[in-house]
């Protein structure tokens, strides 16, 4: 079963963020842009380089009224502790999420039941709490931060634009399409 337009189940959760720790809902997702972007573990390889990625980008999300929430089933003490220790992960500003009993995980079906770790699963949610992008990659292949903010974009646009849709590689202020009779066949 998809996920694209189906809204965000109930989770509460603590996290990390700027120092404290914080409780997270999915009530916090409602009412703004969000990014959920889950990864199998803390200290681990590819993890690291994609959280960073985020990092370095975030604040061109916030720009356009997106929080991002990283998830992975460590705990927040964990992300603490990683946050604490690595160059990489001290970059980040935005939320991470504790979710050790993969209720999260669950709630998007990004859980690897057998070894207790999400699948690289990346969620924009809408401001009405309903999903609009799901990407999921295998555990070897990282994300590109600037792509997911571009994917954004097009959602935004469309949301905020009824009627049109973004063709593939649409850039912010590039033509869009109108679907209609007269275009099929023509493009």
């Amino acid at each position: 079963m998809s996920l694209i337009n189906t809204e965000i189940k109930p989770f509460k959760a603590t996290a990390f963020k700027g120092g404290k720790f914080i409780d997270v809902s999915d009530a916090d997702l409602k009412g703004k842009w969000s990014v959920v972007f889950f990864y199998p573990a803390d200290f681990t390889f590819v993890c690291p380089t994609e959280l960073e990625d985020l990092a370095e980008n975030y604040s061109e999300f916030q720009k356009l009224g997106v929080e991002i929430y990283s998830v992975s089933t460590d705990t927040h003490f964990c992300h603490k502790a990683w946050h604490d220790t690595s160059p990489a992960i001290g970059k980040i500003a935005y939320t991470m999420v504790g979710d050790p009993t993969g209720t999260i995980c669950r709630n998007f079906e990004i859980l690897i039941e057998e070894k207790g770790l999400a699948d690289r699963g990346t969620f924009v949610v809408d401001p009405d709490g309903k999903i609009q992008i799901v990407e999921i990659t295998a555990g070897g292949i990282g994300r590109d931060a600037r792509e997911l903010l571009r994917k954004v974009k097009a959602a935004q646009y469309v949301a905020s634009h009824p009627g049109e849709v973004c063709p593939a590689k649409w850039e912010e202020g590039e033509k869009t399409l109108a679907p209609s009779l007269d275009l099929v066949g023509k493009i």
